[in-house]
């Protein structure tokens, strides 16, 4: 990885870092990505899509939701931009939108985890 990719602006390469400072449009939007999050169907759609791109057929039975709920959710997640869909054939293919979005839900599931096991946490 190059020092670019983390370091961000400028580069033309995506980055993991961002040099920035929190103004209240950045910290609206941060609130209303962790808002969506804060919806334990919602999570855990978002949960299975970190691990790949999945039809609301697998989400549903994933999920143990209604297809009808699953759906909701789904319109929820792509009007806020944490999904992205695409057609295969007569199925729509939902995915999460970034590397940050995967790495945001499986740290927070890592840290309830540590909370509710007890788990030491990491320095």
């Amino acid at each position: 990885m190059s020092p670019s990719s983390i370091q961000g602006a400028g580069s033309g390469e995506p980055s993991l870092v961002h040099p920035i400072t929190p103004d209240p449009e950045l910290l609206e939007t941060a609130a209303g990505t962790l808002r969506m999050l804060a919806e334990p169907t919602r999570l855990q759609l978002l949960w299975h899509l970190s691990n790949g791109p999945k039809t609301v057929t697998e989400l549903t039975s994933l999920s143990g939701a209604p297809r009808t709920v699953v759906s909701q959710h789904l319109a929820k997640l792509r009007l806020s931009k944490l999904v992205d869909t695409r057609k295969d054939g007569r199925h729509i293919i939902y995915s999460l939108h970034d590397g940050h979005l995967i790495r945001l839900i499986r740290e927070t599931m890592n840290h309830a985890d540590h909370l509710m096991t007890g788990e030491p946490a990491h320095g």
